[in-house]
Order: C-alpha cells, then structure tokens, then sequence
C-alpha cells in the first residue's frame, strides 16, 4: 500500500477509501476513448465537504496529484488518473439543498445528476436549462467543472450563465464560498466564472448554487429532412437570417440516422440523408406562427419534407432520435466525438472541410451539431485494434481542429479540454495568454496538486 493511500485510510472512514486495483480501475478514466490514463494509487468517495478536505490535505502532505470525477461522462480526458494520483469521486454528495422559489434558485451538492436538478427545479415550477446529451447521468459538479452545454444553449445559454456561487476546495487545503445568491453583485474579481470550465485545475467543487427560470410553456417541434448534410447546414444560416430564434436546432447525418435506425428500428433513413430538428418555445399564436415559418425555411433551403409536429408525443419521438446518437454511434466502432464551434455564417464550410478531411484520410467521420450556435459534433469512428485506421484518424482530427481556427472557431464549444486538445488551446489563445493560465493556476493551486497537466501543457 503506498503511503498515501495509508493516510487516507487513517483519516477517512474506511469504507470511503478504494485500494483495490481491479475495483480502481472504473474510477481511473472518463469516456474519451483516446485519452490516456494510469492506475491510481487511491480512490476516495467522500461523503462531506470535510472529507474532501481531509483528502486534499493528504495530498498536499504527500505532494500527490488528485482529480475530482462526478460520474465519468466526459469526452476530453479531464477526468483520468495518472499513476499513482488519488481519484477523488464525488457520486455520493447527492442532496438536492435547496429550491427557492422566490429568488429562483438552488443549492446542490456536486454528485446531484443533472436531470435530477431539473427534476426538483420543475416540482417548483421552476427549470434548470443546461442540458447536456448525458444530462440523465452526469453531474452537476461535473457540468459546472466543464462549462457543460447541451441542446438548449442556442437560446439560454451554457452551465456558467446559471452558476451564481460555489462553495471550494482549493489547492491550499481551504474551504471558500465565492459568488452570490442576490440578482446583481460586482464585489471583486468573477472568481466564480473562472472556477466554472476549470476541470478541476483550481479547485474541487463541493456545492453548487444555480440560477433557476420559470417553466416554459410547450414546445413545437420542427423536423426538417434533407438530400444532403451541406443544404441542412445552408438551413441553420437561413434560420438565422430569418431572425429565429429556436430553443434548440439539431443536425444528424445518414451515418448517424443509420446507425440509430439499425439499433432502435425507427425509420429514420427511409426520410432522406440528413436530419434537422427545431424548436419554438415562444408563448401563444407568435409561436405558431415561428414554428410555420422554420418550417418554410427549411423548405426553401432544400428540404424534400419539413413539417410542424402534430404534438408534443411526436416531438419527443424525434429528439429521442437525437439523443441517442451517441450511443448508436458507439456501436460502430471506437469513438472519438470532436467539439468545434464556428460562427453561424461558417457552418457550412465547416461542414465542407469536414467532409474533405474524412475523405482525405479514409475516415469515417459521423456528423451531429448543436447547429443553432454553431457547435459541431463529428464522431470520427476507427475499428477497435486497428492501429493503421487510429493513425488517421488523429491526422483528421488535428486537421478539423486546424480548419474551425481557420474559420474563427473555437477548439471546444462545450467538452473542454482535458488532455486531447491540450495542443488546440495554445494554438486557438497564443502563449501569453497561456501565461497568464499558468500564473492563475500557480495562485490557487501554488503546490501543483489539482489536476496538473490538464488544460494546458506544463
């Protein structure tokens, strides 16, 4: 046992400290297949703010590395171990705190799912817009540690518009509260927006104060079916142009129709090759009428079918759809989900370039997209094993990083970083900016011991 882990055991009960190296292994990593990973030394599942500070401070005695994990759903490597690091997994500070209806907010530790918040939210009459795909699994402290996004965010916005305070465990070994619960406040610096999209480099998140809105009225969805990925890509612009403004807009191509097809028997491809779904939640007969028009601007722009969903049930069908893409993707291969984001005038032709590479390369490359903002999903997919195919791929992958710079992207519109687009992030902010991260994390994190080598290189 190494002497970390016998601090641990010391200072924590023991039923909250894992050693056992096969049971360690489902804590060591998250989902981003490509990232690399080592086998931790101990894996702590605290229960209290206190333990997670009791399990700082171990690791401060020991100057050993550790990294925070909610429940592992990440796709960039911001949650892997290396060896002999201590995992610190918070799944069982669970508890809903607090729903206040009349400041419209609320308090919940960071192992709460997302959609359970958004399950107490709406008791209330209240809602929780951040919905990422792995809403009904990940959790808040995860989505507040990645700046999480989701299918809404091209009308409200990611998970740093709605966090107002945090309670964190810094790398020092203190507990501090930073933010507010009052409507407006401008005392000092936005320490909070900056722990919001850290991945975990300076700090570790014990409790989580989110801004809540009132509940929505019922949505009109809008199914769009398209000959090909480029004209649905021409009807996201289009939308925008006709100043709509959707609750969410998503994109799937045949290679992910197909595969949902082939796994769920839902007849998606029978359509056409490329898949748009829009959403109006403006009140009343305005919305009707919005819903009409997006209806009409994807015919225009190409569609051979685009229609208003008859009803909410029918609505629901479809986005099903587009939630389990990835899964269904999954089941071609190994997966590695890419997460640019371009300016809605760029959409095309980054859909054009993504294309290209995939060819160029001999990579099959699967196309889903938060289309409303402009963030993209390509799944690029290899055979297990096949090492030859891996190859290119990461060829095609740098090179789609490569081309939405190009554009005026940016390398990740909601994953983060971790370690696959560590080289991204100094090409997309230039090395003075990354010394000023550098000087930040040195100032919470002076010991080095929050997650190192994440985010940027050291």
């Amino acid at each position: 046992m190494s002497d970390i882990a016998a601090t641990l055991l010391a200072c924590l009960p023991a039923d909250d400290v894992i050693t056992d190296p096969d049971a360690m292994v489902a804590y060591a990593r998250d989902q981003a297949e490509w990232g690399a990973w080592g086998a931790p030394s101990a894996v702590v599942r605290a229960r209290s703010t206190d333990e997670v500070q009791a399990t700082v401070r171990a690791c401060l005695q020991h100057g050993t590395p550790i990294v925070a994990r909610g429940a592992g759903t990440g796709l960039s490597g911001a949650a892997n171990a290396e060896a002999g690091w201590v995992v610190l997994s918070l799944e069982r500070m669970d508890q809903v705190l607090e729903v206040n209806t009349l400041d419209r907010l609320a308090v919940v530790q960071p192992g709460v799912i997302n959609d359970q918040l958004r399950a107490a939210a709406a008791e209330h009459g209240l809602w929780y817009p951040p919905d990422p795909g792995s809403a009904p699994w990940s959790t808040i402290g995860g989505n507040v540690a990645t700046n999480a996004g989701g299918m809404c965010c091209v009308k409200y916005g990611v998970t740093r518009d709605y966090v107002l305070a945090l309670e964190v465990v810094t790398g020092t070994g203190e507990v501090v509260r930073v933010g507010r619960r009052t409507a407006k406040g401008v005392v000092g610096y936005d320490v909070v927006g900056l722990l919001t999209g850290s991945e975990g480099t300076l700090g570790i998140i014990t409790e989580v104060t989110v801004r809540l809105r009132p509940a929505r009225e019922p949505e009109r969805t809008v199914a769009g079916f398209f000959p090909d990925l480029l004209s649905a890509g021409r009807a996201v612009t289009a939308a925008a142009e006709a100043g709509l403004t959707p609750s969410l807009l998503e994109l799937m191509d045949r290679t992910l129709l197909q595969a949902v097809d082939d796994w769920k028997h839902m007849g998606l491809t029978t359509e056409a090759d490329t898949m748009l779904l829009g959403r109006i939640d403006t009140p009343g007969e305005r919305g009707d009428a919005e819903a009409e028009t997006m209806a009409e601007v994807f015919r225009v722009a190409g569609a051979v079918d685009a229609a208003v969903a008859e009803d909410a049930e029918e609505g629901e069908l479809l986005f099903a759809a587009r939630r389990l893409a990835y899964p269904a993707a999954e089941r071609l291969g190994t997966i590695l989900t890419e997460d640019v984001c371009v300016p809605k005038d760029q959409v095309v032709p980054m859909l054009e370039r993504i294309q290209e590479i995939g060819r160029r390369h001999g990579t099959t490359i699967a196309n889903a997209a938060h289309a409303g903002d402009g963030n993209l999903h390509p799944l690029l997919v290899t055979e297990p094993g096949n090492t030859e195919q891996l190859g290119r791929a990461h060829r095609a992958f740098g090179e789609i990083i490569a081309a939405c710079l190009e554009l005026g992207g940016t390398i990740s519109g909601e994953h983060g970083v971790g370690t696959l687009k560590r080289d991204g992030l100094h090409a997309e902010l230039g090395e003075p900016v990354v010394d000023l991260h550098r000087a930040i994390k040195a100032a919470l994190d002076p010991h080095g011991i929050m997650n190192p080598g994440k985010v940027f290189r050291p």
